[in-house]
């Protein structure tokens, strides 16, 4: 008996040996402050990702450098516990404009694709325009004057401001943030005159009469706002712009782990409570397999890629 319990133990599986995943709480890192679009998805998926996997799931913010700071704290991780709420600009963007200390193609892995959401061009209420057309002349009436406020140089934002510049030719400076929720306040507030911020950073300010929406950068409206053209409809083409998010996990982790996290993800995001609640930030979920992810992962690196360098942007 005890020869046959010692070839059964010898004949086991090896994952059987593998200790239980996650064996302690689990951080999501987030590369924005509080506020923002990338802070509300990361809650969104963290609330109700803590009960299925047993163990509590805290978002850590840490803003800053085009939300590359967070990516780089997850590309270094060892502890084996620590996600990345990625978002494009960290992954599609900011790699063409800064050096960084971590290779996003190489070190990162795309896991488990959330969803998108449209930039959304907002004024100040304190500005007397009521459109696009409004805002345009304004500007061009004073070159330089009008200030934009986005997340950080290389954001989607700073992308968008500078597509609209190129489209319409008026001069406006930037004013880049550590992230949406500072930005925000000044935006407010008045020391800053507008913002092409992404729907979830701005929909609750919009829907308070905080600030004004004049368009929206997609191809159709935004169910959320949906009297707000979008910028097409207002004249001005070839300016769309939407933020992505995903879940990144460091490049070793080990597979079944990244499998783990897939699934689990794709759960929450099925649930009727938090597609609601994605929903109500006019974010659009779209389930992907773990290869489709890096096949989008790719392509948009690939695409950002070679718009920045066709527009010649560059970091202030």
């Amino acid at each position: 008996m005890a020869c046959a319990a010692l070839m059964a133990l010898a004949g086991a599986p090896a994952h059987s040996q593998t200790p239980a995943w996650p064996g302690k709480a689990v951080r999501i890192m987030v590369g924005s402050a509080p506020g923002g679009g990338t802070d509300a998805m990361a809650r969104a998926v963290a609330d109700r990702l803590g009960p299925i996997l047993g163990q509590p799931v805290v978002v850590e913010n840490r803003p800053g450098v085009s939300n590359t700071l967070a990516a780089d704290v997850t590309a270094k991780a060892t502890d084996g516990h620590t996600l990345l709420m990625g978002v494009s600009t960290a992954h599609a963007i900011a790699p063409h404009l800064i050096k960084l200390g971590y290779d996003s193609n190489k070190d990162l892995v795309p896991v488990a694709f959330v969803g998108s959401v449209p930039n959304v061009l907002v004024v100040t209420n304190g500005l007397q325009v009521d459109s696009v057309a409004s805002l345009v002349k304004l500007a061009k009436a004073k070159p330089g004057q009008l200030n934009y406020a986005t997340s950080g140089a290389g954001s989607t934002q700073h992308i968008a401001a500078e597509l609209f510049k190129d489209a319409t030719g008026v001069f406006i400076t930037h004013i880049p943030y550590r992230g949406s929720g500072p930005a925000l306040v000044d935006l407010i507030g008045g020391q800053v005159q507008m913002s092409f911020d992404t729907l979830p950073s701005v929909i609750g300010h919009i829907k308070g009469g905080k600030m004004k929406a004049l368009a929206v950068a997609s191809p159709k409206r935004n169910p959320q706002l949906p009297n707000v053209p979008t910028l097409a409809e207002a004249g001005v083409k070839g300016v769309e712009m939407s933020a992505w998010y995903g879940i990144y996990m460091p490049a070793g982790t080990p597979k079944e782990i990244q499998q783990r996290v897939h699934d689990e993800v794709n759960k929450v995001l099925a649930m009727p409570e938090t597609k609601t609640r994605l929903d109500g930030i006019g974010a659009e979920i779209t389930p992907m397999t773990q290869a489709q992810f890096l096949a989008f992962h790719n392509a948009e690196f690939q695409r950002f890629g070679e718009l920045i360098r066709k527009k010649n942007i560059k970091i202030d």
